[in-house]
């Protein structure tokens, strides 16, 4: 009786580290997949509503989008990540990214907008430089976070120019002793579940620049914003609620 047990109890153990083996190890790495998206207020954008006053802003003001495109740096999953990575709407380019070899199970998912101080370095992405991403040395130099231009209907429901543009905020009272705050920021969306050829949609409420925590009055900030400290201040403040997390399909 007592040799009967012991064979079982083996048998018994020899499974359980055999499941463990299975479960445990020898899980290969797969391929995750980012598709950015943009909306106005849950309504789709694309380059084909460009050119066309079809948004109306927080502040009542009607708009049309010209121009689109902004950066992300920093951008992983777990262990994966991409140094930085450019999404131009009126273009098409830079909606998709696939990251290879991210492991399976709970990953962190996360992306800073625009480039942290450290790595805003004036002129060492060629990709970027060639095409027109840079900030003027008088503003200290780097990059651009967001090139978002348009215009819009003013007091006098004229078409006026908007430059919603996002750099590092600078103050120049001071041309000789430039006074930097880093606007770049975080956007971390927690774990997410990895399984093989994972999809995931982050999207961008293109409304929420012009309204949260700041309603924006496009007839008081309008154009030359770069070198507008307290500006770039309140653009850093409404993108925060800017980005989130869309559909994630396995």
């Amino acid at each position: 009786m007592t040799k009967i047990i012991y064979v079982f109890l083996t048998f018994i153990s020899f499974s359980s580290c055999a499941d463990e083996k299975d479960c445990c190890v020898n899980i290969e790495p797969v391929n995750v997949t980012f598709e950015f998206t943009q909306n106005w207020d849950g309504i789709p954008v694309s380059s084909s509503d460009f050119n066309d006053f079809k948004f109306t802003t927080q502040n009542g003001e009607s708009i049309s989008i010209n121009r689109l495109r902004y950066v992300l740096s920093n951008i992983s999953v777990g262990s994966a990540i991409k140094n930085y990575h450019l999404i131009n709407i009126g273009e098409n380019t830079g909606s998709e990214i696939t990251f290879e070899k991210v492991s399976q199970g709970s990953n962190v998912l996360k992306f800073t907008f625009g480039f942290a101080d450290a790595d805003n370095i004036d002129g060492i992405y060629q990709d970027l430089n060639s095409v027109s991403f840079n900030v003027p040395g008088m503003l200290g130099g780097g990059y651009h976070f967001m090139q978002f231009d348009g215009k819009y209907k003013d007091i006098d429901n004229l078409d006026a120019n908007f430059n919603y543009h996002a750099i590092r905020a600078v103050d120049r009272t001071d041309p000789a002793n430039l006074i930097f705050k880093d606007t770049s920021f975080e956007v971390n969306f927690g774990t997410i579940e990895i399984a093989n050829n994972t999809r995931i949609e982050i999207k961008m409420n293109i409304a929420e620049w012009f309204k949260n925590p700041n309603t924006w009055n496009l007839n008081e900030l309008n154009t030359v914003l770069m070198p507008n400290f307290e500006a770039q201040k309140k653009m850093s403040d409404n993108g925060k609620n800017v980005f989130y997390l869309g559909e994630v399909t396995q």
